[in-house]
């Protein structure tokens, strides 16, 4: 079980029977308002109300790299683009969807829907 704290600190919890082991993953000093696993389950997207996006990888047990920054744009969400785990998309409130490479954070395309947004 992944879950995050308040002030930016991924933990997992190892369940097991009735037993329990507490791990902290990350710590990005930043609240945490999502995490998104990928299709397959090997990559975990973490994501900030103020628009930051990392990646943590379970298996590889390092730490959270930062792959994008979208802060100056009033961003609401992100997730995995199917099928793979090498996009994900944002949108922001002013309706502008964008797609950024997971590998290294590049910003490849947008779309802007012409309406705002909000995440229910």
């Amino acid at each position: 079980l992944y879950f995050s704290a308040q002030e930016g600190i991924l933990i997992f919890y190892h369940i097991k029977d009735l037993q329990y082991e507490i791990k902290i993953c990350a710590d990005i000093s930043q609240p945490i308002s999502s995490l998104i696993f990928s299709p397959d389950y090997t990559s975990l997207l973490l994501v900030t109300d103020q628009g930051t996006v990392y990646s943590y990888r379970p298996a590889h047990s390092g730490e959270a790299v930062k792959l994008l920054d979208t802060s100056s744009s009033c961003f609401l969400a992100a997730d995995f683009l199917t099928p793979g785990n090498n996009y994900c998309v944002s949108v922001t409130i002013s309706g502008e969807v964008q797609v950024w490479s997971l590998e290294d954070g590049t910003f490849l395309s947008k779309l802007n829907l012409g309406t705002e947004v909000q995440v229910t």
